[in-house]
């Protein structure tokens, strides 16, 4: 698992939740990933995201790199 947040996002500390919040939505979905590398990116949205959507949203995503394979 990689994931990528850019400058944009804002500060460190900004930057370190959203990669904290992403691994623990990966996390909570880990059992339904197929084997292979991953990399998530996100923006500033991340957040102030309800983290229950995070999880739908990265879920979402999940399910369409599956279906693309």
């Amino acid at each position: 698992m990689a994931y990528a947040v850019g400058r944009a996002v804002g500060n460190a500390v900004q930057r370190n939740r959203v990669r904290r919040r992403l691994r623990e939505a990966v996390r909570s979905l880990d059992e339904r990933l197929a084997s292979g590398a991953y990399l998530f990116g996100a923006g500033q949205e991340v957040l102030t995201m309800d983290f229950a959507e995070l999880v739908a949203m990265v879920e979402e995503l999940v399910g369409d790199a599956g279906a693309a394979r």
